[in-house]
């Protein structure tokens, strides 16, 4: 689909930012280089008159992505998290971008319902309201369940949004093949990496029962943990395009005033929202990336409800550990281990100077101690941190960039309620217990525990295996490279290994 008619994609889209006054802003905002302003200024200026005219009340960025669509109000939603590529300034303004549009008919949403259900609405339904809230992808009605006249959330996605994401997506690709080829610095940022990302991020809010599994498992996890609550999904009232949830009630954390007025101690919501945060991400290993104003509450009973999980962060068991290691390094200002277990990792190519990128991150760190919330800004600092990382040559990972930037955004709305919260001391003790938990002793017991069992699986396989590798080493031994014994001494050890594991499995 990659042909002219994307072309003429990117030429509206050009013009739309010309004419909406955002094409110098973006890429200054993205420090583009003059050969990519030339060509943005020979695709936009000439034809700007064929673009959209969008809301002049608007900041030119925004008003010019509104013009264009869901697509790129949802792109520029995932932008807001990558202040590495567009700049911390702009991404701090996409964040903020009104994911709202005007709703379609309530009529077309129940014929939708009956489609995807297989059933009469109001078979399902005592009551369906008109839309409560109208976003780029779907919208949102209330309604009661015959069942039980329990209160649910019914979700449901925009006729025909499916194909028209895609074909912009399409065109968002052949912009970034122009970008990667008149600016081969962009390299490093992958900019086709970044749109397979949103790719994916789309397709999966396209399927709302990826949606639905994300917000179930997400819940059990977090089923345990005091003071936070994620609504149940209602499976039998869910299909791709139609995803039904338990409602709850509650005062948005955009209306600070109104969660204060219920007696709310700022300082310790504050500090519950941002441990919150960071206990899924290191606990759990997935996370709720999206943890503006408008998708947290403040429930009857005080506790954080979070809603909307189309954009969700995970991160591996190993990785978790590294960027405990980094925060946990940090913490204790100490910056030369914090530039080992970025080499270690394999984040820093292993011909830097790891005293050099010690003493840069130094630079980063000391800044940020000592100082309140309000003191210190977050995205001054990310700014700092992506220099520093360029400048050593680390390739961007997009799972940290997207907790970094959640981190941003998740401290900006604890600072709404207190500004005496300093993030880095509020992190330390839920930083230091999974430090305690998952490195040292404990941890070292529980990976071999582990191992072993994988390796008790393997057993039965073992002396094929074993025979195997010994007919490969002895096949052609070369005179001055002869067998070496500690090829048998690893197998001696693996075969134990595998006694041992079969021991510890039964």
């Amino acid at each position: 689909m990659r042909g002219p008619h994307n072309l003429w994609r990117l030429i509206r889209t050009g013009a739309t930012f010309e004419r909406a006054g955002a094409m110098k802003v973006a890429l200054e905002a993205m420090d583009a280089p003059r050969s990519v302003r030339i060509v943005a200024r020979i695709i936009g200026w000439p034809v700007q008159w064929l673009g959209l005219r969008g809301d002049p009340s608007q900041p030119p960025v925004l008003r010019a992505i509104t013009a264009l669509g869901p697509a790129y109000i949802k792109f520029g939603q995932l932008m807001s998290t990558r202040p590495d590529v567009v700049g911390p300034e702009l991404a701090n303004e996409l964040r903020v971008l009104q994911d709202r549009l005007p709703p379609f008919d309530t009529a077309i949403a129940k014929a939708e319902i009956e489609k995807e259900l297989g059933v009469d609405i109001d078979t399902v339904f005592a009551d369906f309201s008109e839309p409560v809230a109208a976003a780029s992808l779907a919208q949102v009605h209330k309604a009661t369940l015959c069942k039980d006249g329990s209160q649910v959330a019914v979700k449901v996605l925009r006729p025909g949004i499916e194909r028209a994401f895609m074909r912009d997506v399409d065109a968002f690709y052949l912009a970034a093949g122009i970008i990667e080829f008149i600016a081969p610095f962009s390299r490093r940022l992958r900019p086709r990496a970044v749109i397979e990302h949103f790719a994916t991020v789309v397709r999966g809010e396209l399927d709302l029962r990826m949606e639905a599994a994300a917000a179930d498992e997400f819940r059990d996890n977090t089923k345990n943990d005091p003071g936070f609550y994620v609504p149940a999904v209602v499976w039998e009232c869910s299909a791709r395009r139609v995803m039904t949830a338990e409602w709850v009630d509650g005062i948005s954390l955009g209306d600070v005033q109104a969660v204060l007025a219920t007696g709310q101690d700022p300082d310790e919501f504050a500090t519950r929202i941002l441990q919150t945060f960071l206990r899924h991400a290191l606990r759990d290993g997935y996370f709720h990336a999206d943890m503006h104003q408008g998708n947290l509450k403040r429930g009857p009973n005080g506790d954080l409800i979070a809603l909307d999980f189309g954009i969700m962060g995970r991160i591996d068991t190993y990785t978790r550990r590294v960027y405990a290691e980094i925060l946990y390094g940090f913490l204790n200002r100490d910056y030369r281990r914090v530039a080992e277990v970025h080499f270690e990792a394999g984040y820093v190519p292993a011909d830097q100077d790891v005293e050099a990128f010690a003493q840069a991150l130094r630079s980063v760190g000391e800044p940020i101690f000592d100082y309140t919330a309000s003191q210190v800004s977050m995205g001054r600092l990310f700014a700092h941190l992506f220099e520093v990382t360029e400048r050593f040559g680390m390739q961007t990972r997009t799972e940290l960039i997207l907790l970094q930037r959640t981190m941003v955004v998740v401290e900006g709305v604890a600072r709404t309620f207190s500004e005496n919260v300093n993030m880095w001391e509020t992190a330390r003790p839920v930083i230091e217990t999974y430090i305690r938990d998952n490195i040292g002793p404990k941890a070292m017991a529980r990976d071999l525990g582990a191992t072993l069992r994988v390796l008790s699986r393997f057993g039965p396989r073992l002396p094929d295996l074993a025979e195997a590798a010994l007919l490969k080493a002895n096949a052609t031994p070369a005179p001055e490279d002869p067998p070496k014994p500690g090829l048998y001494w690893g197998l001696a050890g693996a075969a134990f290994g595998v006694v041992v594991g079969i021991l510890l499995a039964h």
